[in-house]
């Protein structure tokens, strides 16, 4: 190869190269401002209480308690799930996106059928909003059926 042809070939590799990191710039300062886009349109979840105490309740009762939320942020609240802390304390939330400035509920029941005694349960939430979990706190005092 004589030179003229070695200098034309690493001019082309040259500006090919740099078209290229030029146009890896932009594609990712575009990336760059979705993301940035996507992340002032997040929702998020306030409840009115995230607390309830149904005090002193009789074993074998199954005690239920809505928490009402709203969606304060600037995009679709979705809950993908709530998970109670066992099998006593079932979640029932909304399966559609809250939409900003929404409300919302989610009703929870506790079985109190052989939880005599002081009763601390939790439902964990996991959202799209900022922190993604969210806890709700219920209590409460079974009187053993036994004692009558």
């Amino acid at each position: 190869m004589n030179m003229k042809k070695v200098v034309l070939l690493v001019s082309v590799l040259f500006f090919a190269t740099a078209c290229n990191d030029a146009t890896s710039r932009i594609e990712s300062s575009n990336e760059v401002s979705s993301e940035e886009a996507m992340m002032e349109a997040l929702p998020s979840i306030t409840f009115e209480s995230d607390f309830h105490d149904f005090g002193e309740i009789q074993e074998g009762i199954v005690a239920e308690h809505t928490f009402t939320f709203k969606n304060e942020g600037d995009g679709p609240l979705i809950i993908s799930n709530a998970q109670g802390s066992c099998g006593c304390t079932v979640p029932d939330w909304p399966r559609n996106p809250i939409a900003p400035g929404e409300t919302g509920v989610i009703k929870v029941s506790f079985n109190s059928k052989g939880r005599a005694g002081r009763q601390d349960k939790r439902v964990t939430l996991t959202t799209n909003a900022v922190p993604q979990t969210k806890v709700l706190n219920i209590t409460s005092t079974v009187l053993s059926s036994e004692n009558k």
